[in-house]
């Protein structure tokens, strides 16, 4: 702890993630089962990312956003395990203060890019399931790139504000952070100034981060499901509505997580569960994604097998 010079409170110089709980034998089962999670995440992004690259039948629109989201999941999971896992090896768990910040920035920033990105996709999809004919007049490569670059510099906007904000706060003490990862409500919680200003941008921005984009998404699988539900083949319908019904639970899932952690009003016993909830949108939605939206996919199994 170090003194500010003119005031009277201490200022903390690290933080310590609690993560899920303490003991040897918990550590060494969260461990292993994170890091497997995490391989796996990452070999699977790779794969689809290798894959789009260098496979010229996948060259197309819906490809170029997936092998965006597969790029996003490797940074956005490279961001909170990698630091969890040292944590559980060493049993070390204090992270510098700017660290944090830094962490959180990062993680605020992907998160939003996501919402924007799968929003994206599911615009896509809608163009071509709903409106063929017209689809590769309207998604042109100008279009993808411009979509494509929108979410990515839209979510490393928004979130520098919350990071300016709360790095702005002032923590004099205690500095455990009651979470795994350095995540806004909880380092606010910790702060011994006023709070208020902070909490509520911090809702604002993570609801017009993630409303919207859900109700794009969600309205586009809606008029999808619809379209598919009138194909004449048996087989053909129950295929497509299978795969639009994958996509639609994993993306309601990442939706709803963050927002019930964000956006719904934020109370002190909320902590665990939301810590859970967590979970949701940052390790499993990682490890899930390449599994729903390409490794189940015709194409990108024909791409494996010919590379």
């Amino acid at each position: 702890m170090t003194k500010h010079e003119g005031k009277n409170e201490t200022g903390v110089t690290e933080f310590i993630l609690l993560g899920f709980g303490n003991g040897p034998e918990l550590d060494s089962l969260l461990f292993l089962m994170f890091l497997s999670i995490y391989t796996v995440t990452i070999t699977g992004n790779m794969f689809i990312i290798m894959l789009t690259v260098t496979n010229r039948h996948l060259h197309t629109p819906m490809y170029f956003f997936l092998g965006n989201l597969a790029c996003l999941e490797i940074c956005y999971s490279s961001n909170i395990l990698p630091r969890m896992l040292l944590s559980y090896l060493s049993g070390d768990r204090r992270i510098s203060v700017n660290g944090c910040f830094m962490q959180y920035y990062f993680f605020g920033c992907l998160a939003a890019a996501e919402c924007y990105l799968l929003a994206v996709m599911s615009y896509d999809r809608y163009l071509a399931v709903c409106r063929p004919l017209h689809y590769p007049s309207q998604m042109n490569n100008k279009l993808c790139l411009q979509l494509g670059a929108a979410s990515w510099i839209s979510g490393f906007l928004s979130n520098s504000i919350l990071t300016f904000l709360i790095s702005n706060l002032d923590f004099c003490g205690p500095n455990e952070i009651e979470h795994f990862f350095c995540d806004s409500f909880p380092m606010i919680k910790l702060s011994c100034s006023d709070t208020h200003v902070a909490g509520f941008i911090t809702s604002v921005v993570a609801g017009v981060c993630s409303l919207p984009p859900f109700l794009v998404t969600f309205s586009s699988y809606i008029y999808i499901i619809i379209t598919v539900m009138r194909i004449p083949s048996d087989t053909g319908r129950k295929k497509a509505f299978s795969t639009c019904s994958s996509h639609l639970i994993v993306v309601i899932l990442f939706y709803w997580s963050i927002l019930t952690v964000y956006v719904l009003p934020h109370q002190d016993t909320q902590v665990s569960p939301n810590k859970v909830l967590s979970v949701f949108y940052t390790i499993l939605t990682p490890f899930i994604n390449p599994l729903i939206y390409s490794l189940r996919n015709k194409e990108v199994k024909q791409a494996l097998q010919k590379q």
